[in-house]
């Protein structure tokens, strides 16, 4: 008997793209303007398809049912690994779950992945794991699998942390900011720049002694309790790296119109006022990791500061900013004194390794 061969049908021929000069730098993984780059000029062309061009939290995949599956992957550099108010182990896991959460998404699973440098303290990785466990609970989502890989001493600094999470979704929630139109608002939960802050003052002047705290928790409950109360949600994006102005910045340039922040109503704590002052930084554009930014109708914005209000981790949410009628995709703050300012998405890193 022959035995039967099979043959690839019609070769696969890559696609050819401009090859970019230059070398990666820090500032790439910044999360502001040389970060799209990369993305946009490197990456999307040669991975180009639908769910990865739309750039959100999570991919939201085709319904099966009732529902469509959210899927998220984020990695955790963050330096020093622990800092006030967390560790790198708590923020892989409130990082995973809030990309999931800000796509009106249930949380069902995380898988874990470590690397680990050899020389790296055992006592050390226990805490870091700790800390893991105690956010799962939490947030109410397990750690269902994971993957160890150990390093060459000096190859790395001690610990790096990837975690995806898979989540559901209801297959009639659509969040998108090409839903957002002239007259919604913007609403944030909470007091920004405490993340990024904190962890750059454990870093580069220990010596200072300050109550700031970073804001890293699982937001699931928060936005639940939120889409339960105005299901309409146009969209939700967590406040991560290049912080408020990031956001606002993207969601004025997806959806076109005019997006005004009134400096007024952001809250900020003195204590971050203070340390942004000390750094030289603009708590706007620092990283938050327990911070979501909504969009909603005009006449559902009372509901939802009210439903964000009777939460925790909501209890100072404040309506920040509006869409204006200006079809021209920029952000602008205005001022305490009343002014006007262009906001701009931050070049590169302000604050490297901090998430």
């Amino acid at each position: 008997m022959t035995k039967a061969t099979t043959q690839p049908s019609t070769p696969i021929t890559p696609r050819v793209h401009p090859t970019p000069h230059g070398r990666v730098s820090l500032a790439h993984g910044g999360g502001g303007q040389l970060t799209d780059e990369l993305i946009h000029d490197t990456i999307l062309p040669r991975l180009d398809n639908k769910l990865l061009n739309d750039l959100l939290d999570s991919a939201t995949l085709p319904a099966t049912g009732t529902d469509r599956l959210a899927m998220t992957i984020d990695s955790y550099v963050v330096q020093p690994w622990r800092f006030p108010g967390g560790d790198i182990g708590r923020l892989a896991v409130c990082g995973t779950v809030n990309d999931l959460a800000v796509c009106g998404g249930e949380p069902l699973g995380i898988a874990l992945s470590l690397i680990l440098a050899e020389g790296f303290e055992m006592t050390a990785l226990g805490q870091v794991l700790d800390s893991i466990a105690v956010a799962s609970i939490e947030a109410g989502v397990p750690v269902v699998t994971g993957d160890t890989k150990v390093v060459g001493r000096g190859q790395s600094d001690g610990i790096y942390i990837t975690t995806a999470g898979i989540g559901r979704v209801p297959k009639s929630r659509m969040l998108s900011p090409q839903r957002v139109q002239p007259g919604d608002v913007l609403i944030v939960n909470g007091p920004v720049g405490e993340h990024g802050l904190a962890v750059m003052l454990e870093r580069e002047l220990p010596q200072v002694i300050s109550v700031l705290r970073s804001d890293a928790a699982p937001l699931n409950g928060l936005t639940q309790a939120l889409l339960q109360r105005v299901p309409d949600v146009l969209f939700m994006r967590d406040a991560t790296r290049s912080g408020l102005a990031g956001v606002a910045c993207d969601i004025a340039r997806d959806c076109g119109w005019r997006v005004t922040l009134d400096e007024s109503c952001i809250p900020v704590r003195p204590e971050a006022q203070h340390a942004a002052d000390m750094l030289g930084l603009d708590p706007l554009e620092v990283a938050n990791e327990g911070k979501v930014v909504a969009v909603v109708r005009p006449y559902e914005a009372d509901a939802a500061v009210s439903a964000m209000r009777q939460h925790p981790l909501g209890q100072n949410a404040q309506v920040i900013g509006h869409v204006g009628h200006e079809s021209d995709g920029l952000c602008e703050l205005r001022t305490l004194i009343g002014g006007r300012r262009i906001i701009q998405k931050p070049y590169g890193e302000q604050l490297p390794r901090i998430c």
